[in-house]
């Protein structure tokens, strides 16, 4: 997903990865909650195969888990009466259909979330996110390569359309779902319905499949464009893009990019 610098500031690179690995959770945290968010979905899917309310109650649980994790990891309150109030309120939907249509949400809402944190980075004079990866990666915001600055704004592009694209197919999936779909839960009869286990499959497994086989064939189209590369193979990569995995958060504040050439003139 992020591009390489010149090979002069390998050393550099790997200093601003340790302390941005040293800023973030820990690496046994980190692990945890990638864990969780990985069980997530598959839990996600295996619930509604099942058709079981309960099981579905479990993994939207987990979903909270997975978003509450940093702050219960310090002990915010605020975190932990969050948890609390989502495990309150799903045991009691939990024998309820309308319990079903909070596993609607989260593919949707990631995916806008997702789009947003990509694609508001695309306004006019604004660095795009994927540039403002590369810089930190490797601590040089001093000066970049034309090409790869305008590679980088592209690939920003094509993310933030995957994700509006895979927002736009959970809703409609969500909305067409029998039994229990949007639509029908607000009394409207769809013209044509899919099955639970067809929205499940794209909602909580295909989605994830989609965006790691876009990030991996990026990596390789990349590696050809631009050969001479910091890092030392894919899995190194993705180590050090996970370093600074702030900076996909909306209000992340971990890098502040240098104005841009348009930005700097009078």
């Amino acid at each position: 997903m992020a591009l390489a610098a010149p090979p002069g500031k390998r050393q550099r690179s790997r200093t601003m990865a340790a302390q941005s690995n040293g800023a973030g959770l820990g690496r046994g945290a980190a692990r945890a909650m990638t864990a969780l968010a990985v069980a997530y979905p598959l839990i996600a899917h295996v619930a509604v195969l099942s058709g079981s309310a309960k099981l579905i109650a479990a993994s939207i649980t987990l979903l909270v888990l997975v978003i509450l994790f940093p702050g219960l990891r310090l002990g915010r309150p605020w975190a932990w009466a969050g948890l609390a109030a989502a495990c309150l309120g799903l045991y009691a939907a939990a024998d309820r259909a309308q319990v079903l249509l909070l596993l609607f949400l989260p593919p949707i809402l990631i995916n806008v979330l997702m789009a947003w944190v990509f694609g508001h980075t695309l306004r006019r004079h604004d660095m795009s996110l994927i540039e403002r990866i590369i810089r930190k990666l490797h601590g040089d915001p001093s000066s970049l390569d034309t090409e790869i600055a305008t590679y980088a704004r592209r690939l920003t592009w094509v993310w933030t359309c995957l994700f509006a694209v895979m927002a736009s197919i959970n809703l409609a999936l969500a909305a067409l779902a029998r039994p229990g779909g949007l639509l029908l839960a607000a009394g409207l009869d769809p013209p044509f319905t899919v099955s639970l286990s067809t929205w499940s499959l794209f909602a909580n497994v295909l989605n994830y499949l989609i965006v790691g086989a876009l990030f991996v064939v990026e990596y390789w189209l990349r590696r050809r464009r631009f050969p001479q590369q910091s890092y030392r193979g894919f899995f190194d990569f993705a180590r050090r893009l996970a370093g600074v995995s702030d900076m996909f958060r909306p209000a992340s504040s971990g890098f502040q990019p240098p104005p841009s050439p348009d930005m700097r003139k009078p």
